[in-house]
């Protein structure tokens, strides 16, 4: 398999050399960046297979970033990883709410940014595993996922997902009528040992419900368990 390119973007040296070595080591191709237009201009001209951005950049801060990579077509499904401070919590929920895919907290370890980067990238470059349906399409009350091209859309109309959204609603309508833990939810789509919180899939699936508009409806609320997808709502 070729090598995947990470893209660092930190205006801390030691940070950005911490993790580049690390990378490097794991066989990664690394590139760097210290502002957010740096990091832009490295998205669209390196297109990396993913990137690591950190909150707190001069000028141009990771939130500002995330948003812009997230709304152009060109470097919208390109997963991103938010590096925040333990005190940011407000900044983490935004982080998810702008579309990034997942975050690690400073100081963080070794070990589980390098599970994060290694699984975030399997998911990205490979197929649905727990669609039960895989390689297919999946339909349901006027939605429809395509597993192969990862797209989507609303009665036809294409819909704009990370990828962590998409792989949520293929989920969700794989096992349309069952409840969904966020646990299981987490394991599954995020694929490792999460170090984080379950809150994670509450953020995504609320950003998620609010690009179905009126047809987020079908995604229920199990109060204290998780998420249904209704089978019998707009079908």
């Amino acid at each position: 398999m070729a090598k995947q390119t990470v893209l660092v973007v930190d205006d801390e040296a030691n940070i950005r050399e911490l993790i580049a070595y690390n990378l490097k080591t794991e066989g990664f191709f690394v590139e760097e960046a210290t502002t957010g237009e740096e990091a832009l201009e490295a998205c669209v001209s390196k297109k990396p297979a993913l990137v690591l951005l950190d909150i707190m950049l001069p000028g141009m801060d990771g939130l500002e970033v995330c948003t812009r990579l997230k709304r152009d077509a060109a470097t919208s499904t390109i997963p991103i990883i938010m590096i925040t401070a333990k005190s940011e919590e407000v900044d983490k929920v935004l982080g998810l709410e702008l579309g990034a895919d997942d975050y690690i907290t400073k100081p963080f370890g070794v070990r589980e940014m390098l599970a994060r980067v290694r699984a975030l990238i399997r998911r990205s470059a490979g197929g649905l595993k727990h669609t039960g349906e895989e390689g297919g399409r999946l339909s349901a009350a006027g939605i429809t996922v395509d597993v192969r091209s990862y797209k989507a859309y609303r009665t036809d109309r294409p819909l704009q997902l990370t990828l962590k959204e998409f792989e949520l609603l293929s989920a969700l309508i794989a096992n349309r009528g069952k409840v969904l833990t966020r646990d299981y939810l987490l394991d599954t789509i995020w694929g490792y040992e999460y170090f984080g919180e379950t809150r994670t899939v509450d953020v995504h699936i609320r950003h998620l419900r609010k690009k179905l508009e009126d047809g987020g409806t079908v995604i229920e609320t199990v109060r204290g368990v998780g998420y249904r997808f209704s089978a019998g709502k707009g079908e």
